[in-house]
């Protein structure tokens, strides 16, 4: 069974980083493309970074220049590496296989991490 299993989060306060890392189980990993996505409560989950099989990036408007995408095919693991963190960067954050030209997850979602930033 082919998983995706997401950690690195946490509390930290604003302008403060962290690096979170989704680790894939199964066989799939070095050729597909994968996405970080984040959801508060209440909302819908929102799309934030993807990197492709090649390591194209791609990053949503809101955190352009801060945030920072990365894959490890030797280790199946993919890395969202967060400087300059805002409050209104809070939420759950979860990894998937996506399809990068509709920024479309592909797979069911695993439980997540959180990340909380304090003013």
């Amino acid at each position: 069974q082919v998983q995706l299993v997401e950690s690195g989060g946490g509390w930290v306060q604003a302008g403060g980083s962290l690096r979170l890392s989704c680790a894939a189980s199964g066989g799939i990993f070095s050729i597909a493309s994968v996405g970080w996505y984040r959801q508060v409560p209440g909302k819908l989950r929102e799309w934030v970074a993807g990197i492709t099989i090649r390591g194209s990036t791609d990053y949503t408007d809101s955190v352009k220049g801060r945030f920072t995408i990365s894959r490890d095919n030797a280790k199946n693991t993919v890395y969202l590496q967060m400087n300059a963190l805002k409050p209104d960067d809070t939420a759950v954050y979860s990894c998937n296989y996506y399809l990068a030209s509709a920024r479309t997850p592909l797979g069911s979602w695993g439980q997540g991490t959180q990340v909380t930033v304090s003013s």
